[in-house]
């Protein structure tokens, strides 16, 4: 075990809570204490939470979701558990578990798969309030609340940069973009900003945008029928579209220098105008990225587009809490989980810190900036034609990779980006890997 994790072990110990009349503080990174008021006559019900500090997301944002969830739920008291490190919580998670500390409920949790044996499973009457009870089903059962929906395909761009380069429109077909690329690199400006780094799912985009349109839009149950064996990585359609991807690094429209940058490095990047697209999760039109004030660019987006047209848009529906199946108190687990993802201004909160589309029934965003506005527009749009498809390399229970596939995954876009690999080589690795995950 690492030290930051046996650190952030020995910090359960020192678990506090308090009353949700009393102000709720801000942490620094470790427990910080938070929660509701007991009854009249009776002794509060304590709720351990797991969850993880950025800082979209800081102390503050967590402190205030949690005061309106047990506002909701009275007599609730909420134990604050921080992992160490945003990217590290689900080994963090593990480690609890194997420690008998798995708190009660978690935010955040990515290898639902791994998690599944440990978790609740939520019954139709749980889900009753949310848009899709099936989403990120694990043999039938849903023990993640499907809450938000974020989109992956969505190309972002400087205007400023199109115009330089003369050009007129966002692309509405491959060709299009191609021809945008080539425009852009005449001009010296690097086409794509990718990522890379610690946070490898950077430098995957554009081969999700790319399989989007070219894998799930022609055969969006995809992923389930690789389960079953009836596809492979190396069969002729995912193979060219893999093709595509490697042929963006290869035409230098990526610059494989950039998979060196973290993720924040990579947005800052693209908005200090040091490329002129950006394939990115709709979370980029948050106010602390495409829609914050301060920036200096002015920014446009397009779905990635395919062959023929830019109508497919890829969607991944869930990412909400959890609740541990041995919870003390597991109703009031539930009950505070279900409060913290139902109140309206959570789920505002949850849209203004980082532009997630709540996907409850009945729900509208607050008014946001026109980067947002657009990207949710697009949604909306895709959702409504029944051109939404699943998001490469970010889906959920059954219709996920196995555990570990997914880092294997973000591995090989870097190694197609950087040429250590050629694509045959790639796809073959990745069919022998699911072999042996499976």
């Amino acid at each position: 075990m690492n030290r930051t994790l046996a650190a952030g072990l020995a910090a359960l110990l020192a678990l506090t809570a308090c009353s949700v009349n009393e102000a709720a503080a801000p942490s620094s990174g470790g427990p910080a204490p938070s929660g509701g008021s007991a009854p009249a006559g009776g002794s509060a019900k304590t709720v351990s939470f797991l969850l993880f500090e950025s800082p979209n997301l800081n102390a503050a944002y967590w402190d205030a979701q949690i005061k309106r969830a047990t506002d909701a739920v009275p007599g609730i008291t909420v134990k604050k558990v921080v992992a160490p490190a945003a990217g590290s919580r689900d080994e963090f998670a593990k480690q609890l578990i194997a420690s008998g500390q798995f708190p009660d409920v978690h935010v955040g949790l990515q290898d639902i798969l791994g998690f599944a044996p440990s978790l609740y499973a939520w019954t139709p009457e749980d889900l009753k309030d949310f848009e899709c009870t099936t989403c990120g089903a694990i043999g039938g059962k849903v023990v993640q609340l499907p809450t938000n929906t974020q989109t992956h395909s969505n190309v972002y761009y400087n205007e400023d940069l199109f115009k330089k380069a003369g050009i007129s429109a966002a692309p509405k077909t491959y060709a299009e973009l191609l021809d945008a690329a080539a425009k852009l690199k005449a001009k010296g400006v690097t086409p794509f900003v990718i990522g890379g780094g610690p946070d490898a799912f950077a430098s995957t985009l554009a081969w999700t945008g790319v399989l989007t349109t070219d894998v799930y839009g022609k055969n969006p149950d995809w992923m389930r029928q690789r389960r079953e064996g009836k596809v492979k990585f190396t069969d002729p359609g995912f193979k060219a579209a893999t093709q595509k991807f490697a042929d963006l690094a290869a035409k230098g429209y990526i610059d494989k220098r950039d998979l060196s940058r973290d993720y924040g490095a990579t947005q800052t990047a693209f908005l200090e105008g040091k490329g002129a697209m950006y394939p990115m999760g709709s979370w980029f039109a948050s106010p602390s990225g495409g829609d914050n004030p301060s920036n200096k660019i002015k920014i446009g987006r397009f779905n990635w587009p395919g062959d023929a047209d830019a109508t497919k848009l890829a969607a991944f529906t869930g990412g909400g809490l959890t609740v541990s199946a041995t919870a003390k108190d597991l109703d009031a687990a539930k009950k505070f989980a279900l409060a913290f993802q139902l109140d309206t201004s959570n789920l505002d909160a949850s849209v203004k810190a980082d532009a997630l589309f709540p996907a409850i029934k009945g729900y509208s965003p607050p008014a946001m900036g026109a980067l947002f506005t657009e990207s949710y527009k697009a949604w909306s749009q895709a959702k409504t034609a029944g051109a939404t498809v699943p998001s490469f390399g970010w889906e959920a229970g059954d219709d996920a990779m196995p555990p570990g596939m997914k880092e294997k995954w973000w591995a090989s876009a870097q190694d197609l980006v950087s040429g250590k690999k050629t694509v045959d080589e790639v796809l073959r690795y990745l069919d022998d890997e699911w072999d042996k995950s499976s």
